[in-house]
Protein backbone atom coordinates (compact mmCIF):
# COMPACT_ATOMS: atom_id res chain seq x y z
CA UNK A 1 0.00 0.00 0.00
CA UNK A 2 1.11 3.39 -0.61
CA UNK A 3 2.04 5.58 1.94
CA UNK A 4 0.09 8.60 3.21
CA UNK A 5 1.48 12.09 1.16
CA UNK A 6 4.01 13.97 2.96
CA UNK A 7 3.01 17.40 4.35
CA UNK A 8 6.49 18.76 3.50
CA UNK A 9 9.83 17.38 1.81
CA UNK A 10 12.68 19.16 1.96
CA UNK A 11 15.23 19.07 -1.20
CA UNK A 12 18.81 19.43 -0.86
CA UNK A 13 22.08 18.28 -2.21
CA UNK A 14 24.37 16.77 0.46
CA UNK A 15 23.07 14.41 3.74
CA UNK A 16 23.65 17.38 6.57
CA UNK A 17 22.72 20.38 4.55
CA UNK A 18 19.05 20.16 5.46
CA UNK A 19 19.72 19.69 9.20
CA UNK A 20 21.95 23.03 9.26
CA UNK A 21 19.43 24.79 7.12
CA UNK A 22 15.96 23.62 8.09
CA UNK A 23 16.29 21.08 10.29
CA UNK A 24 14.12 22.94 13.46
CA UNK A 25 11.68 23.74 11.15
CA UNK A 26 11.32 20.06 10.16
CA UNK A 27 10.88 18.68 13.77
CA UNK A 28 8.42 21.68 14.69
CA UNK A 29 6.14 20.86 11.79
CA UNK A 30 6.53 16.83 12.78
CA UNK A 31 5.55 17.86 16.42
CA UNK A 32 2.50 19.72 15.16
CA UNK A 33 1.53 16.23 13.66
CA UNK A 34 2.38 16.94 9.74
CA UNK A 35 4.09 14.25 7.92
CA UNK A 36 7.58 15.77 6.75
CA UNK A 37 10.55 14.01 4.74
CA UNK A 38 13.77 15.08 2.99
CA UNK A 39 15.72 14.14 -0.06
CA UNK A 40 19.08 14.29 -0.28
CA UNK A 41 20.32 14.48 -4.10
CA UNK A 42 23.52 12.73 -3.36
CA UNK A 43 25.51 10.21 -1.10
CA UNK A 44 28.39 12.18 -0.03
CA UNK A 45 31.12 10.54 -1.80
CA UNK A 46 33.26 13.34 -1.97
CA UNK A 47 33.32 14.73 1.36
CA UNK A 48 36.41 15.07 2.76
CA UNK A 49 36.19 13.03 6.27
CA UNK A 50 34.19 9.82 5.95
CA UNK A 51 32.74 7.74 3.38
CA UNK A 52 29.05 7.80 1.89
CA UNK A 53 28.45 4.23 3.75
CA UNK A 54 29.53 6.54 6.97
CA UNK A 55 27.15 9.80 5.56
CA UNK A 56 24.04 6.76 5.05
CA UNK A 57 24.32 5.59 8.76
CA UNK A 58 24.54 9.25 10.02
CA UNK A 59 21.64 10.89 7.97
CA UNK A 60 19.72 8.18 9.45
CA UNK A 61 20.58 8.83 12.64
CA UNK A 62 19.50 12.73 12.08
CA UNK A 63 16.76 11.71 10.49
CA UNK A 64 15.53 10.04 13.82
CA UNK A 65 16.17 12.93 16.08
CA UNK A 66 14.07 15.41 13.45
CA UNK A 67 10.75 13.28 13.28
CA UNK A 68 11.14 12.58 9.36
CA UNK A 69 8.92 10.13 8.41
CA UNK A 70 10.71 9.64 5.14
CA UNK A 71 14.03 10.00 4.01
CA UNK A 72 15.93 8.75 0.52
CA UNK A 73 18.95 9.79 -1.28
CA UNK A 74 19.23 9.94 -4.85
CA UNK A 75 22.54 8.59 -6.73
CA UNK A 76 23.61 12.27 -8.59
CA UNK A 77 27.54 12.24 -8.35
CA UNK A 78 28.55 14.43 -5.16
CA UNK A 79 30.21 17.34 -6.29
CA UNK A 80 28.73 17.32 -9.85
CA UNK A 81 24.82 18.11 -9.47
CA UNK A 82 23.56 18.91 -12.54
CA UNK A 83 20.12 20.55 -13.79
CA UNK A 84 20.02 17.75 -16.58
CA UNK A 85 17.04 15.92 -18.34
CA UNK A 86 17.45 12.81 -16.62
CA UNK A 87 18.02 14.15 -12.79
CA UNK A 88 14.84 16.56 -13.35
CA UNK A 89 12.95 13.12 -13.96
CA UNK A 90 14.17 11.67 -10.96
CA UNK A 91 13.02 14.69 -8.46
CA UNK A 92 10.01 14.04 -10.22
CA UNK A 93 9.33 10.74 -9.95
CA UNK A 94 10.10 10.92 -6.17
CA UNK A 95 7.64 14.01 -6.48
CA UNK A 96 4.87 12.33 -7.97
CA UNK A 97 5.69 9.24 -5.03
CA UNK A 98 5.60 11.26 -2.25
CA UNK A 99 3.30 14.03 -3.10
CA UNK A 100 4.13 16.48 -0.68
CA UNK A 101 2.05 19.87 -0.29
CA UNK A 102 5.17 22.16 0.59
CA UNK A 103 8.93 21.55 -0.60
CA UNK A 104 11.64 23.29 1.25
CA UNK A 105 14.56 23.86 -1.68
CA UNK A 106 18.16 25.53 -1.04
CA UNK A 107 18.46 28.91 -1.87
CA UNK A 108 19.12 29.92 -5.90
CA UNK A 109 22.28 31.76 -4.89
CA UNK A 110 25.80 30.55 -2.92
CA UNK A 111 28.96 29.30 -2.80
CA UNK A 112 29.03 25.57 -3.47
CA UNK A 113 27.51 24.73 -7.21
CA UNK A 114 25.63 22.06 -5.73
CA UNK A 115 23.47 23.99 -3.62
CA UNK A 116 22.17 26.85 -6.24
CA UNK A 117 22.41 23.99 -8.81
CA UNK A 118 19.60 21.94 -6.51
CA UNK A 119 17.13 24.85 -6.15
CA UNK A 120 17.26 25.37 -9.95
CA UNK A 121 16.94 21.12 -10.30
CA UNK A 122 13.83 21.50 -7.61
CA UNK A 123 11.71 23.82 -9.26
CA UNK A 124 11.94 22.37 -12.57
CA UNK A 125 11.57 18.84 -11.24
CA UNK A 126 8.11 20.13 -9.06
CA UNK A 127 6.90 21.58 -12.32
CA UNK A 128 7.54 18.66 -14.70
CA UNK A 129 6.00 16.11 -12.03
CA UNK A 130 2.64 17.96 -12.55
CA UNK A 131 2.51 17.15 -16.43
CA UNK A 132 -0.22 15.11 -16.59
CA UNK A 133 1.42 13.66 -20.18
CA UNK A 134 4.87 12.79 -18.96
CA UNK A 135 5.25 9.67 -18.52
CA UNK A 136 8.48 9.86 -15.56
CA UNK A 137 8.82 6.31 -15.28
CA UNK A 138 8.91 5.30 -19.33
CA UNK A 139 10.87 8.64 -20.27
CA UNK A 140 13.73 7.48 -17.39
CA UNK A 141 14.31 4.28 -19.89
CA UNK A 142 14.57 1.31 -18.27
CA UNK A 143 18.34 1.73 -17.05
CA UNK A 144 16.79 3.40 -14.02
CA UNK A 145 14.08 0.39 -13.46
CA UNK A 146 15.98 -0.12 -10.67
CA UNK A 147 15.65 3.20 -8.68
CA UNK A 148 11.84 3.28 -9.74
CA UNK A 149 11.63 0.27 -8.37
CA UNK A 150 13.50 1.52 -5.03
CA UNK A 151 11.63 4.47 -4.83
CA UNK A 152 8.36 2.74 -5.64
CA UNK A 153 7.02 5.86 -7.81
CA UNK A 154 3.81 6.30 -8.89
CA UNK A 155 3.19 8.10 -12.74
CA UNK A 156 0.41 10.29 -11.59
CA UNK A 157 1.00 13.37 -11.45
CA UNK A 158 1.66 15.69 -8.69
CA UNK A 159 2.91 19.47 -8.41
CA UNK A 160 3.41 21.10 -4.78
CA UNK A 161 1.29 23.80 -3.18
CA UNK A 162 4.41 25.77 -2.15
CA UNK A 163 7.82 26.21 -2.43
CA UNK A 164 10.31 28.10 -0.55
CA UNK A 165 13.45 28.35 0.27
CA UNK A 166 16.08 28.13 3.19
CA UNK A 167 18.59 30.73 2.76
CA UNK A 168 20.73 29.91 5.69
CA UNK A 169 23.70 29.16 3.09
CA UNK A 170 23.28 32.96 1.57
CA UNK A 171 23.33 36.59 3.15
CA UNK A 172 20.14 37.71 1.95
CA UNK A 173 16.94 39.40 3.90
CA UNK A 174 14.28 36.23 4.69
CA UNK A 175 10.58 37.29 3.58
CA UNK A 176 9.95 34.97 7.24
CA UNK A 177 11.10 33.56 10.04
CA UNK A 178 10.56 29.88 11.89
CA UNK A 179 10.71 30.18 15.54
CA UNK A 180 12.98 27.05 16.59
CA UNK A 181 13.41 28.37 19.73
CA UNK A 182 12.17 24.91 21.51
CA UNK A 183 13.71 22.49 18.60
CA UNK A 184 17.50 24.68 18.51
CA UNK A 185 18.78 21.56 20.96
CA UNK A 186 17.69 19.24 18.98
CA UNK A 187 18.65 20.27 15.93
CA UNK A 188 22.35 20.71 16.96
CA UNK A 189 22.14 17.47 18.08
CA UNK A 190 20.70 16.05 14.84
CA UNK A 191 23.92 18.30 13.01
CA UNK A 192 26.22 16.44 15.13
CA UNK A 193 24.82 13.28 14.48
CA UNK A 194 27.66 13.27 11.38
CA UNK A 195 30.21 12.13 13.29
CA UNK A 196 32.60 11.88 10.91
CA UNK A 197 32.01 15.19 9.43
CA UNK A 198 31.80 17.51 12.85
CA UNK A 199 33.54 15.85 15.33
CA UNK A 200 37.21 16.97 16.51
CA UNK A 201 39.45 15.16 14.27
CA UNK A 202 42.67 15.54 12.45
CA UNK A 203 41.49 15.07 9.06
CA UNK A 204 40.44 18.15 7.46
CA UNK A 205 40.94 20.04 10.66
CA UNK A 206 42.79 23.18 8.05
CA UNK A 207 39.06 23.02 6.27
CA UNK A 208 36.58 22.00 9.22
CA UNK A 209 36.19 24.44 12.54
CA UNK A 210 36.50 22.78 15.72
CA UNK A 211 32.69 20.88 17.28
CA UNK A 212 32.62 24.06 20.11
CA UNK A 213 33.49 26.63 17.07
CA UNK A 214 30.69 24.90 15.38
CA UNK A 215 28.02 25.07 17.78
CA UNK A 216 29.18 28.94 18.49
CA UNK A 217 28.12 29.79 14.68
CA UNK A 218 25.31 28.06 14.68
CA UNK A 219 24.02 29.83 17.72
CA UNK A 220 24.59 32.85 16.57
CA UNK A 221 22.97 32.82 13.22
CA UNK A 222 19.99 31.32 14.96
CA UNK A 223 20.12 34.42 17.15
CA UNK A 224 20.33 36.67 14.59
CA UNK A 225 17.39 35.31 13.07
CA UNK A 226 15.43 34.79 16.08
CA UNK A 227 16.47 38.56 16.32
CA UNK A 228 14.65 39.48 13.30
CA UNK A 229 11.45 37.55 14.52
CA UNK A 230 11.34 38.73 17.77
CA UNK A 231 12.20 35.12 19.27
CA UNK A 232 15.01 33.41 20.64
CA UNK A 233 16.60 31.18 17.87
CA UNK A 234 14.98 30.85 14.14
CA UNK A 235 15.62 29.46 10.43
CA UNK A 236 15.03 32.27 7.57
CA UNK A 237 12.90 31.25 4.77
CA UNK A 238 12.15 32.96 1.31
CA UNK A 239 8.73 32.81 -0.60
CA UNK A 240 8.64 34.33 -3.97
CA UNK A 241 5.01 35.22 -3.93
CA UNK A 242 3.16 37.81 -2.46
CA UNK A 243 2.17 37.03 1.04
CA UNK A 244 -1.76 37.30 1.68
CA UNK A 245 -3.25 38.49 4.96
CA UNK A 246 -6.45 37.72 6.24
CA UNK A 247 -6.38 39.91 9.39
CA UNK A 248 -4.45 42.64 10.23
CA UNK A 249 -4.94 42.65 13.85
CA UNK A 250 -3.21 38.80 13.73
CA UNK A 251 -0.32 39.60 11.54
CA UNK A 252 3.25 38.73 13.87
CA UNK A 253 6.33 40.72 14.82
CA UNK A 254 5.45 44.12 16.21
CA UNK A 255 6.73 46.87 14.15
CA UNK A 256 7.66 49.40 16.90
Amino acid sequence: MASPPLDILAVAAHRDDVEQTCGGTLLKMAQKGHRTGILDLTQGEMGTRGSAEDRAREAGEAAKILSVAWRQALDIPDGRVENTWENRLKVALVIREQRPRVVILPYWKGRHPDHYTASILGYEACFLAGLSKLDVKHTLGSQHSSFSETIGATNAPHRPFKIIYATLYYDVRPTFVVDITEQFEARLQSLMAYKTQFSDQEAGKDLFPAEAEIRARIESMARFYGMLGGVTYAEPFLQKEVGLVEDLTLIPVKSI
